[in-house]
């Protein structure tokens, strides 16, 4: 049986030796994603040397991963640079030439997201029946005023009635179908079309809310979301490419790939025992020698570290090595906290952290990417949209698992065809993905295509010649795509599982200003350690914090709070050492 042990510092490492030496803060990011890949490039951009990325899967990226097939190159996580005024996401591609390639269709200024502007959205019924333009057209600028609506309830701080239940899809619901029954002009049948569109359209915002249903998502918190300015666009060469240019900045030693962490034991030094018995490490780095010079020479002032110093925070891997450090950045998805929260840290999570991580919701959207030898569809069609008469007078958006296929809300035409070829992007979210990821390429390939046949009434289309699909919800390292506030939850729920540990009873913002906090607040000091309780002693502030876009309050969803998220957490401990550093110069 194999045994734990605590990862010993090689005496023959100089460049360990002189980072020991310096009393540099030893930081161990958990994640490779964007939050975690920033969070790094940010902290050795500042001078910090003892950095090592903790990566449980074969591969850099996270919920960024690019395809390439032939010669396109298909997203199956994030795909759009949401907006440009501002987005460093956004500045970090256009500055390095990933958007040069980027057609005029790809620059999307829509709210609901297709892979070109270009052409129109064909809605389809059940039937086999295209809804006509006009109908479409009046339901949609129906629709859009209704949403409008959603934002205001957080935004002008106005009461939500309970018969809402504070549910985005709910008032949506009820107040698209009031006004559609209202409407003197529609006869009947058109009604009865427009009102099972109520259901595609909300099935797509179930998508892109990545919620089991819309319905779950709180109406009072909906508006707090903030739209950078700008147009939405495509990476033609991989959304990969931008992970890449985070990785270019950090050495390669420094990101260790299949490593994952089976628990954090914090809290070490200032209350004994606490987790597992752990040696200090010696006068070395866990990162392997990679022959870059010594950082050897005099020892500038900075602190210097005991032999018998209990480190704040060890890391336990599953393969078994413990390795200590001064903090810790977790940046695992909120599906991750969700399913592994009790086990992943040591002492538990405070009431108030795991309270934010069960309100808090994320949930599962799937791509499913059929290619075909020629189209079916025509060259003015930029989307195939699915509306089920029988959806009428529906209110629910769960479907036994038998009929999981119903949740899928459309088809998107990849565009140019050019690049891709013919391909048709498929969109699924919910309990339903989850059903979806079960089954194997061939039945889903078969449905789809059965699918495809009914709503366009053409029963000779083949079936693709290859499929491709994302597996988001049940792959372990992520449980899920994005987060979302759910009802019950709130930004404020944002805040708290953003907030380092331990609590501390007054803090010094990260950004040196002053303030006076209420309990329950993180300590951070240009000092590196503080003492709180005599009893207790010394207790290091910030060794364990949180990033990833579920941290980020308005950008929860993207990449871009994602990466934000990652450099907010290396800002406060780059201020936190401030003037460690300014002395080492």
């Amino acid at each position: 049986m194999q045994s734990c042990e605590s990862s010993g510092d090689s005496a023959d490492d100089p460049l360990s030796c002189g980072l020991r030496r310096r009393g540099q803060p030893r930081v161990v990011v958990i994640g490779a994603g964007l939050a975690g890949l920033a969070a790094a490039k940010a902290l050795l951009e500042q001078g910090f040397t003892d950095v090592t990325v903790l990566e449980a899967s074969s591969r850099i990226g996270g919920r960024v991963q690019s395809v390439k097939l032939g010669h396109a190159t298909f997203e199956l996580g994030a795909t759009w640079i949401h907006g440009s005024h501002g987005n460093p996401v956004y500045h970090l591609a256009e500055a390095n030439g990933l958007l040069e390639k980027t057609t005029d269709g790809e620059r999307s200024v829509g709210r609901i997201s297709l892979y070109s502007k270009n052409g129109v959205a064909c809605y389809l019924t059940d039937h086999g029946r295209r809804i006509p333009k006009d109908v479409v057209e009046e339901f949609s600028d129906l629709y859009n005023e209704v949403y409008n609506l959603t934002q205001e309830f957080f935004r002008h701080d106005k009461p939500v009635n309970a018969e809402s239940q504070n549910s985005v899809g709910v008032f949506t619901r009820e107040e698209v179908r009031n006004r559609i029954r209202d409407d003197p002009d529609d006869p009947e049948a058109t009604k009865r079309l427009k009102l099972a569109m109520i259901q595609q359209y909300l099935k797509v915002e179930s998508c892109e809310s990545s919620s089991h249903s819309i319905d779950e998502v709180s109406l009072s918190a909906f508006g707090e979301w903030t739209e950078i300015p700008g147009a939405h666009h495509i990476i033609p060469s991989g959304f990969m490419q931008v992970v890449e240019l985070l990785a270019e900045g950090i050495p390669a030693h420094v990101i260790q790939l299949g490593k994952p962490v089976r628990c954090i034991h914090w809290d070490q030094a200032s209350a004994r025992p606490r987790g597992p018995e752990i040696e200090p490490r010696g006068e070395g780095d866990h990162n392997q020698d990679t022959g870059e010079g010594s950082q050897g020479g005099e020892e500038p002032p900075g602190r210097r570290r005991d032999e018998d110093e209990q480190w704040p925070v060890v890391v336990e891997c599953e393969d078994c090595e413990m390795i200590p450090a001064d903090h810790v950045i977790v940046t695992v998805s909120l599906g991750v906290l969700k399913r592994q929260y009790t086990s992943f840290f040591r002492p538990g999570l405070p009431t108030e952290k795991v309270a934010a991580i069960h309100r808090l919701g994320i949930g599962t959207t799937d791509k499913i990417f059929l290619e075909f030898e020629e189209p079916f569809w025509g060259p003015e069609c930029n989307s195939l949209q699915f509306v089920w008469e029988d959806e009428a007078e529906s209110r629910t958006l769960t479907y036994p698992p038998e009929l999981w296929y119903r949740k899928i809300c459309g088809f998107d035409v990849l565009y140019p065809p050019e690049r891709y070829g013919h391909v048709l992007s498929g969109w699924i979210c919910g309990e339903e993905a989850l059903v979806m990821e079960r089954c194997d390429d061939e039945a889903v390939a078969e449905i789809c295509t059965e699918m495809l046949r009914q709503f366009t009434g053409n029963p000779n289309i083949p079936k693709p010649r290859r499929i491709l699909r994302s597996a988001w919800g049940s792959n372990p390292c992520f449980r899920g795509s994005y987060s979302y506030t759910q009802v019950g939850s709130s930004g404020a729920d944002v805040e708290k599982l953003a907030k380092p540990l331990p609590y501390a009873e007054s803090s010094k913002t990260a950004h040196g200003s002053s303030t006076k906090q209420q309990p329950g607040h993180l300590l951070s000091s240009k000092c590196p350690e503080q003492s709180l309780d005599p009893n207790r002693g010394p207790i290091k502030p910030m060794q364990v914090l949180f990033s990833g876009e579920a941290t980020h309050r308005k950008y929860y969803s993207t990449t871009h709070g994602a990466l934000l998220s990652g450099q907010r957490e290396a800002a406060r401990l780059i201020e936190m050492y401030r003037d460690l550093f300014q002395q080492g110069t």
